[in-house]
């Protein structure tokens, strides 16, 4: 079998790679706010998956909090694909995801327990925005049941 070479989606996710200090922001369902810190590790598994660590502490709380985030690009189905588990939830997150025609965003798309009612899922949107070579954002979307989209989640990533 012979390799397949990378695609430009495939490149793209290489700017991702390094040693990331992070601070962020959290609106609650009930209004409130939280602020972290963390520290993401990321690395190439070979030329066609991201492998990113995440350690820091959940937003407003001293407790400490654990991600593991895969992604890659499906030349099959033209779009990126990824999961991500977190130490403060059981479930597997399975994403699906379109990069921007400027390819600066990353959005990638799952379904995930709702943030007020655990026993029903709510459909999400993580957004990826490089902002330089150096620096990015990730926000975190909920979709309302108006079908509007609510932001409760912002972090910055700045290159360590």
């Amino acid at each position: 079998m012979q390799p397949v070479p990378p695609s430009p989606e495939h490149t793209w996710l290489k700017q991702l790679v390094g040693n990331w200090t992070i601070t962020g922001t959290c609106t609650m369902p009930d209004g409130s706010t939280g602020k972290s810190d963390a520290t993401e590790s990321a690395r190439m598994v070979g030329d066609y998956f991201l492998h990113a660590i995440l350690k820091g502490t959940v937003p407003g709380m001293d407790t400490p909090v654990e991600t593991i985030l895969i992604l890659g690009f499906d030349p099959d189905s033209n779009t990126f694909v990824g999961t991500w588990i977190g130490s403060p939830m059981p479930q597997l997150i399975n994403y699906t995801g379109t990069l921007s025609e400027d390819q600066t965003t990353l959005t990638l798309a799952c379904d995930a327990p709702d943030l007020e009612d655990q026993s029903k899922t709510s459909a999400y949107r993580d957004v990826i925005v490089i902002t330089s070579e150096n620096t990015r954002e990730f926000h975190s979307e909920i979709q309302l049941e108006d079908g509007s989209w609510n932001r409760f989640m912002s972090s910055y990533y700045t290159r360590a």
